[in-house]
């Protein structure tokens, strides 16, 4: 009988970067999941960062990313990096700039995996890779009056 690991579902696709996007519009979860879908995916890992009223003890009121232009270029380039480092069957990744209120969805990424321990792993490499190296830059507007400017790299 042959290892579990010989058969093509086990592996990586040719090109599992199925979405890749900075979008200016509302993000959709269903847009991402439906772009990982795969038969030999036995796992997907989603994972959607919202816009929350609080940070470092502060309330928030509203904020607004804004990108270099290599911004989506940084983003493939990660994508890539992870796939190469898990089997991933399917990738996605769309980040939203512009204004967002609290309650808005400011990240979306995907993994499909043969496993779900892969996927996991895959799916938490992908937003932290991202989070830290993507020149996106979030402006956010504090309710006492303040503001202040994080930079994602």
């Amino acid at each position: 009988m042959a290892s579990t690991n010989d058969h093509p579902g086990e592996r990586a696709t040719q090109d599992p970067v199925k979405l890749i996007g900075i979008r200016e519009t509302p993000l959709s979860v269903d847009e991402v999941f439906r772009a990982v879908g795969d038969d030999a995916a036995g796992g997907t890992a989603l994972f959607v960062g919202t816009v929350r009223n609080h940070d470092g003890g502060a309330d928030v009121d509203a904020l607004g990313y804004s990108c270099h232009p290599s911004a989506e270029a940084e983003m493939r380039r990660i994508a890539e990096k992870v796939a190469a480092e898990y089997p991933v069957r399917a990738l996605a990744a769309v980040h939203r700039v512009g204004d967002l209120r609290v309650g808005d969805l400011a990240v979306v990424v995907a993994v499909s995996c043969p496993h779900r321990g892969e996927a996991f792993d895959a799916c938490r490499k992908l937003i932290d890779d991202l989070k830290h190296e993507v020149p996106i830059w979030k402006h956010q507007r504090f309710s006492d009056g303040t503001e202040e400017w994080v930079g994602a790299c």
